[in-house]
């Protein structure tokens, strides 16, 4: 018995737009679970694993950051990159974490003058062990 929509939207597409029962997502002060009649809120996520249960099991996917609203049953998640773990590819994200490590080695002067942003690359080297743990922990 669902008794919310899920909406999970990148500036692409709608991944999901679905009846669920609940929704679990990492919000930036940690883990958080939304059922029915939640109140209202709006939460930053951090990139990570979002789950929901159906009436066919627990779902998962990934989301790379961004916001939550719960409005009456509805959930929106606004993020700007999100998939199910099943189009998760591993190796890509190995080497999304890999360039990371290698920008966040560089020292300080070197960064400056290859004009490397290293706000980004952290973000980047999150994203990838999110989706590398997701995958890992789904595909077993």
């Amino acid at each position: 018995m669902a008794g919310l929509t899920l909406r999970v939207i990148t500036p692409e597409r709608v991944i999901l737009d679905e009846a669920v029962e609940s929704v679990g997502v990492t919000a930036s002060d940690g883990g958080m679970g939304i059922f029915p009649k939640h109140a209202g809120m709006v939460t930053a996520l951090e990139p990570g694993e979002l789950t929901y249960k159906t009436s066919a099991g627990e779902q998962s996917l990934f989301v790379a950051g961004g916001f939550a609203e719960v409005r009456g049953d509805t959930v929106r998640v606004l993020t700007a990159a999100g998939e199910p773990w099943t189009e998760i590819d591993e190796e890509r994200a190995r080497q999304a974490e890999a360039r990371a490590r290698e920008r966040l080695s560089m020292s300080r002067a070197a960064a400056k003058q290859d004009d490397v942003d290293m706000a980004r690359a952290r973000a980047s080297l999150q994203r990838a062990l999110a989706r590398i743990r997701l995958h890992s922990r789904r595909s077993r």
